[in-house]
């Protein structure tokens, strides 16, 4: 069962944070996607780390994938997808772009979609 954290617990985490971009991001989600503002209010150790074999396996061609963290460069992406997340190494984003798949940073995809709607979120299992 997935344990539940509190908008005041957010608040809290997020006195922490020397990242001004970081709290706005995670104050726009707490209100409209508390559960990625948990994981991005959570310190940056215990982040989401996810490699492109990971994300290979669990989409589907044209698929839009949320990771809230960080996406790695093991392994290989096999189909054109669109990837959404916080960072990115710079091996899984040359991986990504000869995939021809799109990689777009978080905070770039709220201006558009402030909801962080319609993506498939990707976590370690």
């Amino acid at each position: 069962m997935e344990n539940k954290i509190s908008k005041t617990k957010i608040e809290k985490r997020l006195r922490t944070k020397t990242n001004s971009e970081l709290v706005g991001t995670i104050i726009k989600l707490k209100k409209t996607n508390p559960e990625i503002a948990k994981i991005l209010a959570m310190p940056k150790k215990k982040w989401i780390a996810i490699n492109l074999d990971l994300i290979d396996k669990k989409s589907k061609e044209g698929d839009k994938v949320l990771v809230p963290g960080k996406v790695l460069s093991s392994g290989n992406l096999t189909k054109k997808i669109k990837i959404v997340a916080w960072s990115i190494s710079k091996n899984a984003a040359e991986k990504i772009k000869q995939a021809k798949s799109e990689f777009v940073l978080m905070q770039e995809e709220m201006k558009k979609n402030p909801e962080l709607k319609n993506l498939n979120m990707i976590k370690n299992d």
